[in-house]
């Protein structure tokens, strides 16, 4: 098993690095822990040992610490040394080469690779003295990765988050494994609800979150795919590193798709409205004159028509929500891809963040009960590691 010790030093960014050791022990890899001085004063030594199920290493002169494991073993014994965040001290004091306290010590000790996360104020990121240190740390094999622009904890807007966990243990990955198995692998994934307009201000739709799509975007993203999101309207952060397009309609939900073939896989998460008004009203249509009846005709079969197309992806996955039949109904899903994901959405499934599926292919058909939604999205792909690999 993999090891990383993970530094975490003075940045309200520290409570990702919480995620982060999840994430990197869901793949099997073994994380130890120095906690900072500053990083202790956005969590607690107590949250990272939960995590890693190791003890949490702070104290450079702490007898009962050294007796324990040495700062000499916890720089010899890691695969890699990762500082998630990096601060714009802690930077300065590595570029120069200063050992007072456990972390910086170990880093003039250890011969592992070392990668950094800066994260920080946009302005101290900008800063020349930021910058030439950067640039020094990189000259002597360090590795960046990030920062990332977006709102910043001061509320402004720039340069300076820390990279997104589910990246970062994807980059960590990669570079303990040398690849990650589903790297290069083109990957269509449709998330969201679709939005059908009635007149300027009122659309038919239904009460899907995006969840599961955006959990299968951001697990495709950790084995290395290259993914395309097409997503409708959603509330949900944007998965970093996947290139994203958003739609309202499920014809623009279909333009999106084919315009993005060929790829290896598709998986069409998305809650696609089946009618649409046949008649779109360019006005609100007032309360005072209404309407009797409502016309509508049908939308693009997403599913149906990837499976006839000549660039039919090699893996074809149909997500069926249901509120009766839920089997017999993704049985007959079945017949126009190659596996179906299907849920009874009956019990509040649209928006939670768990859920309970059956996985269907022409020779395996699987409960999966009182999931997460992230815990559906790596089985998942779980089984495309097997098809593709």
């Amino acid at each position: 098993m993999p090891l990383i010790l993970l530094i975490i030093t003075g940045s309200i960014a520290a409570y990702k690095s919480l995620e982060l050791i999840r994430l990197l022990r869901k793949e099997r890899v073994k994380v130890r822990v120095i906690l900072t001085k500053g990083g202790n004063r956005f969590i607690t030594p107590l949250s990272c040992a939960s995590l890693s199920g190791e003890p949490v290493y702070s104290d450079l002169f702490s007898l009962t610490e050294e007796t324990e494991m040495g700062h000499i073993r916890l720089a010899r014994e890691a695969d890699l040394v990762v500082v998630a965040p990096a601060s714009a001290n802690f930077m300065e004091k590595v570029a120069q080469g200063r050992a007072d306290d456990l972390a910086s010590a170990v880093l003039l000790t250890t011969k592992a690779p070392l990668l950094m996360a800066p994260a920080m104020n946009g302005h101290m990121w900008d800063h020349p003295a930021t910058k030439a240190n950067v640039a020094l740390l990189a000259e002597r094999g360090v590795t960046f990765i990030g920062p990332e622009e977006g709102e910043l904890a001061c509320g402004e807007i720039g340069l300076g988050k820390m990279t997104d966990p589910s990246l970062l243990s994807a980059f960590i990955l990669e570079k303990l494994q040398g690849n990650r198995p589903l790297k290069g692998l083109k990957a269509l994934v449709t998330a969201g609800p679709t939005q059908e307009p009635l007149d300027p201000v009122r659309y038919l739709t239904n009460a899907s979150s995006g969840k599961q799509g955006y959990a299968i975007t951001e697990a495709l993203l950790q084995k290395g795919a290259d993914v395309t999101l097409i997503t409708g309207p959603t509330a949900l952060p944007l998965p970093h590193g996947a290139k994203i397009i958003s739609i309202q309609t499920a014809e623009e939900m279909w333009k999106s798709v084919e315009a993005h073939l060929p790829a290896d896989l598709a998986i069409c998460t998305a809650a696609v409205a089946d009618w649409r008004p046949e008649n779109l009203s360019y006005q609100k249509i007032k309360k005072e004159t209404g309407f009797s009846s409502l016309s509508l005709t049908e939308t693009p079969d997403i599913l149906a028509s990837l499976a006839k197309h000549q660039m039919r992806p090699r893996l074809l996955i149909g997500f069926a929500a249901e509120t009766e039949n839920l089997l017999g109904h993704a049985k007959m899903k079945l017949s126009k891809c190659d596996w179906v994901v299907a849920n009874d959405v009956s019990c509040g499934i649209f928006g939670s963040d768990n859920t309970e599926v059956h996985f269907l292919t022409q020779d395996i058909e699987e409960s999966w009960p009182n999931c997460s939604k992230k815990d559906v999205a790596h089985k998942l792909i779980t089984y495309i590691e097997g098809a593709f690999l």
